[in-house]
This record gives structure tokens, sequence and C-alpha cells, in this order.
């Protein structure tokens, strides 16, 4: 396949997490096996990382194998406890349609730009789903999902397991509440939720600030920053829960290397949240 540019819309952390995939295919037992990952390079002639070349960025795809591996399983739990109907917010290279074993009967939306949406599935080139379908929604998360979401075919009566795996960290705050109020309004009971957020008790750290300044000159700034995570979905519908990652054998495999050259705090200068919407009455 010929390599093009990479479509407008798609986000350096994309194509920074399919580089990680990529190489960790390459492992002896991969935690996350993305066939597609290194294609979706060749196809948007990209190389290289972020910038700069301190600590953080070394950890950087040792990080997101984990982050992808974390939210593996915790879409794998939801369908398995009954929620069969999965969407992926800001999908970009998402190809968890595709590597994951399904239950039987999920039906996964994935909601991204059109461009985006296009590029991957020139990519995937008419391969199978391992889901029971997949269904796209050509939108950008910070404009009208929701309408084109239900448009598409999503029924908001049914539980629903939601991924914002990391494209939430690049909006502004009052971004993120609308998104978030939009996927509380469109949640039926049993619903729940994944994502990842900057914790904002790391921010100014010697070691996590110059990785932070190194992304805002290319376009990639973390703007939304939670010191209380489980306060803060609270206050907008849902329990949740940050993961004490260390505790979890492949994430303490992966980032115990790091610790003493970041120390545990910056290792954790990121909240992998889950959550269950509130029942309310």
């Amino acid at each position: 396949m010929p390599a093009a540019r990479a479509p407008e819309g798609l986000a350096h952390a994309a194509l920074w997490t399919a580089a990680a995939h990529a190489a960790e295919a390459l492992r002896p037992a991969p935690y996350v096996l993305d066939p597609w990952a290194a294609d979706f390079l060749h196809t948007a002639g990209f190389e290289g990382g972020p910038p700069g070349d301190g600590p953080m960025q070394r950890l950087l795809p040792d990080w997101q194998v984990v982050r992808s591996r974390f939210f593996d399983d915790y879409l794998l739990t939801a369908a398995r406890a009954g929620c069969r109907q999965v969407v992926v917010l800001g999908a970009g290279l998402d190809t968890r349609a595709f590597r994951l074993d399904w239950p039987t009967g999920v039906h996964l939306f994935e909601v991204e730009v059109p461009s985006v949406l296009a590029f991957k599935d020139r990519v995937l080139d008419g391969s199978p789903v391992t889901c029971g379908r997949r269904t796209t929604v050509g939108a950008g998360i910070t404009g009208a999902w929701g309408e084109e979401l239900v448009a598409a075919g999503f029924d908001p009566g049914r539980p629903t397991a939601w991924l914002c795996e990391a494209p939430l960290y690049f909006l502004r705050p009052d971004q993120v509440a609308d998104v978030v109020a939009t996927m509380t309004g469109l949640s039926a009971d049993g619903s729940t939720f994944g994502a990842e957020c900057v914790n904002a008790r790391t921010v100014e750290s010697p070691l996590v600030a110059p990785f932070l300044n190194a992304l805002a000159t290319i376009g990639a700034a973390w703007n939304w920053q939670l010191a209380e995570p489980e306060q803060w979905w609270a206050e907008h519908g849902w329990d949740a829960r940050v993961a004490d990652l260390l505790t979890l054998p492949y994430a303490r495999e992966r980032l115990a290397p790091y610790l003493p050259l970041v120390g545990e705090a910056a290792a954790k200068c990121a909240f992998l949240t889950t959550g269950t919407l509130r029942r309310t009455g």
C-alpha cells in the first residue's frame, strides 16, 4: 500500500499509540496485539515520536501499551456483563472492533471525523470484525455527535460501555463537560465508561512539565487536568474509580523499570478511570 499523508484531524497521539502497538507486536508475548498498527504508520508516512528526549518520552510507548491493555480489559468485562452496545469516542486508529475477542451480539460504534475514518478503513481494507457489528459515525466529539450517533442506530435505552481513551485531555474543560453531558444523557442504567485524564498534581513536576511543554509546541497540549477525578465524575453523574496500575501484573512489569528514573508520582501523571452511571431515584 503506497504511503500517503496522515489525514487532517488525526491526532499525534493516535500515531504514537500505533507506533507503540507496532513495537509491541514484535515481543514474544505482547500485551496488545494490533496487526494493523504498522500499516497505519506506513500509510501515513509516519516516523518518530513526541518531541524531545526526556524520561517521559521514553516511558510513553510502554504507558500506551499499558493503557490499551487496561481499556481492552475494561471493555471486554463490560460487554460480558451485559453492555453489548459499545461506543468509542474520538476513535482515531482504534482497532478494537477487529482485534478483541468480543462476546456474541456486540454493536460497536466509532465516533471520529470522516477523514480519519476514511484513512482507517483504507488500511483495514475489508478486514472482518470480531464484534457482531461495527458502525462508524463521522463526527467530531466537540460537535453534535450525539444526534449523529442516534441517527446511526445507537439505542439510548440499552446499557452502553463508553470509551474516551485519550481524546478528552486535548480539549478545554468546558468542552469535556459538554462531551460527558451528552454521554450521560444517552446512557441507560447499567452503562459504564472508561477515560484517561491528566493528574493535575503532577503537571508542574520537574519531569512532567518539560514533556507537557514539548507537546504544547506541536499543538498537543494536555488541557484537561483533574486533581480529584472521582469527585469530578460524581458531579457529572458517574460513580468513578481510578486504577492503581501498579497492582496489575502487566502494568507493574512495564512501568516498574522507569520508577527509579521518573519516580512513582510521575509514572502516575495520568489517571485511568472507569465507572458506572449513578442511579437516580
